[in-house]
């Protein structure tokens, strides 16, 4: 969220927050670096004075000091109404800092009164309501903001978190986009946009979102920490653990994240770092059972088994009815051998929860000790129907011999395209071929509507191994009206990996693919640029090609080659290098919950 002092109806975008925390540490982030708002409409010479030792008092913190200079300067009954609105304005945002609530609403609504057509005003009450958990109110506030200043970047920002909060993703997406339009090198509403396509189930997406505002500013945390989660939901482990530690160095002292990158830890089978950044995650909250489950699981497959009975044991005093607690125990049971002791837990952690993923996993590990691996497949899969998050399930399969349970897939029909079909699960979406088996694309959607493949294309070598599949992602709204979306999934056969999901078209727009030998650049539709590191490519001892040469080229999807021509058909060149916009690789609501994040679906019980 961005509240801020207003010298007039366009203000230049900060920094916003997008997860919601506590009241008070909301409010740190209401306020940032304040100027003299009253520039324009020059006052009696002390009165300017006490605006200034104001605005330099609020800039150095000390914020009671600038709430009685401001007060003092309202004393002035010379002030024009839309000047004393401004101060009202300045003060109001005071009074947030020091928490002081209500005498904050009562400076907002009265500078509204003097100055109704000033945006700002509206744009930080907004935020205060917002934080307070009146989201629809908060909406309000944020609508006229947009209506009196259309460029205002901040308002559009705010108002999409605001959907977010209210469970509304495609505005929030709209609103989002609009933000990134009028202030593309702007962090914060890239990363905003980024958790929208989360709460959609579009990591991939996401990814590329938080991968920009990293780009934009290398020293924005919450990009790093976002990223990591996403590229956690599509498999990428140690991309996830290297993003884990970068939001690790901004912020460390933070629990989830200790969680996070321990967790991504045992699932690399680095079990020993795991251990320790779950030990540091009990050390900042000893009262917190996470850290002694995680880490009595840790122990567990370290075989360190007095220590994992210790820690679990902790766990379940901690927290007598957490499920998980026993079924990470009997897991840790089964590892040490004693299977029919493991039972017994599993019993109790049916009975306090049955429908936890993680225990029908730990029933199946038991189960597959026990020899009746029929059964323990049955009770991997409804471990991976209930959270395909779930790593552990998912390896237990692949040790197993065993895939997804393919009867629960739907087949869409006239769909597909070559050995590619597309079925749906629940919601989802996903393209699967009888040529790789190991292989389920998502497919991510850029707007409303059905999935259906429209072609797919093998490269050749140097990059051999890497497919192409191209699909109609749905309609979104554009200036004219609907606009069709393609897509473009960028598949590893080789590792059975998505390497990256991309626009491809939007109405009109067409993107820009640049294919190097080991490596794709696309030129967005939306006027960003990504790149994707694809092979690793020893250097070549001819030196450099020449200037101008063919090796030089870029394709693009607007030459003409004929109907059945696409920008991924054309032979390799070295792409001369872009600048500017080069993207390395890589409180409760009344009616409704936020969205959850992945510590949320993982690790909350």
């Amino acid at each position: 969220m961005v509240v801020e002092q207003a010298p007039s109806l366009f203000v230049r975008f900060r920094r916003p927050m997008f997860n919601w925390p506590a009241f008070s540490r909301v409010c740190l982030v209401l306020l940032f670096a304040m100027a003299p708002l009253a520039a324009a409409h020059p006052a009696a010479g002390d009165t300017q004075a006490r605006i200034d030792e104001a605005a330099v008092a609020m800039s150095r913190g000390n914020t009671t000091q600038a709430v009685t200079a401001y007060t003092e300067a309202l004393k002035d009954t010379a002030l024009s109404n839309d000047r004393r609105a401004v101060v009202l304005n300045d003060r109001a945002v005071a009074h947030v800092r020091l928490g002081q609530t209500r005498l904050a609403f009562d400076d907002f609504n009265r500078a509204a009164q003097l100055f109704p057509e000033n945006a700002a005003i509206y744009n930080n009450r907004g935020n205060l309501l917002l934080a307070l958990g009146l989201p629809k109110e908060a909406l309000k506030d944020f609508d006229r903001a947009i209506v009196l200043a259309p460029g205002y970047v901040a308002a559009y920002n705010n108002r999409a978190s605001t959907h977010v909060k209210l469970g509304s993703q495609a505005d929030a997406l709209r609103d989002f986009t609009k933000a990134i339009e009028l202030a593309p090198q702007s962090p914060a509403p890239l990363s905003g946009r980024g958790r929208a396509h989360l709460a959609l189930g579009r990591p991939h997406a996401a990814a590329r979102d938080f991968t920009r505002a990293a780009a934009a500013d290398a020293r924005f945390a919450p990009a790093y920490r976002n990223r990591a989660e996403a590229k956690l939901e599509t498999g990428q482990i140690e991309d996830a653990i290297a993003d884990f530690s970068r939001a690790i160095a901004f912020d460390a002292n933070n629990l989830e994240i200790f969680i996070l990158r321990g967790y991504a830890y045992l699932c690399s089978e680095n079990t020993a770092s795991a251990i320790k950044d779950f030990s540091r995650a009990i050390e900042l909250d000893p009262t917190s059972p996470l850290g002694y489950r995680w880490r009595g699981l840790a122990h567990g497959i370290a075989e360190a088994f007095d220590d994992a009975y210790a820690d679990l044991n902790k766990a379940i005093e901690l927290d007598p009815r957490s499920a998980v607690a026993f079924a990470y125990r009997a897991q840790v049971y089964k590892l040490n051998g004693q299977i029919e002791i493991g039972f017994k837990d599993i019993q109790a952690a049916m009975k306090l929860d049955p429908g936890l993923a993680e225990v029908h996993w730990a029933k199946g590990e038991l189960e597959e000790a026990a020899g009746r691996n029929e059964q323990a497949i049955e009770d991997m899969r409804r471990a991976v129907a209930l959270k395909p998050a779930l790593f552990e399930a998912n390896k237990g399969l692949e040790r197993l011999g065993a895939s997804l349970d393919s009867n629960e897939d739907r087949i869409i029909s006239g769909a597909g395209v070559d050995t590619w079909r597309v079925v749906a699960r629940g919601q989802n979406h996903f393209a699967v071929s009888t040529e790789y088996p190991k292989l389920r694309v998502p497919l991510e959607m850029g707007g409303e509507g059905t999935p259906r493949l429209l072609e797919w294309e093998s490269k050749k070598p140097p990059l051999k191994g890497i497919g192409v599949l191209r699909f109609y992602g749905g309609a979104t709204s554009g200036p004219s009206g609907p606009e069709d979306v393609e897509m473009v999934a960028i598949i590893d056969v080789t590792s059975n990996s998505v390497v990256g999901i991309q626009p491809h078209r939007q109405g009109s727009k067409v993107a820009t693919w640049t294919w190097d030998e080991g490596k794709v650049t696309i030129a967005s539709v939306d006027g960003v640029t990504d790149e994707f590191l694809l092979r690793v490519v020893k250097p070549k001892d001819s030196g450099p090609p020449l200037a101008g040469s063919v090796a030089q080229r870029r394709y693009t999807s607007n030459e003409q080659k004929g109907a059945g021509w696409s920008p991924w058909s054309e032979s390799y060149g070295l792409a001369e290098p872009s600048r500017g916009d080069r993207r390395p690789s890589a409180q409760p609501r009344p009616q409704q919950q936020k969205p959850k994040t992945l510590f949320d679906l993982l690790f909350k019980y």
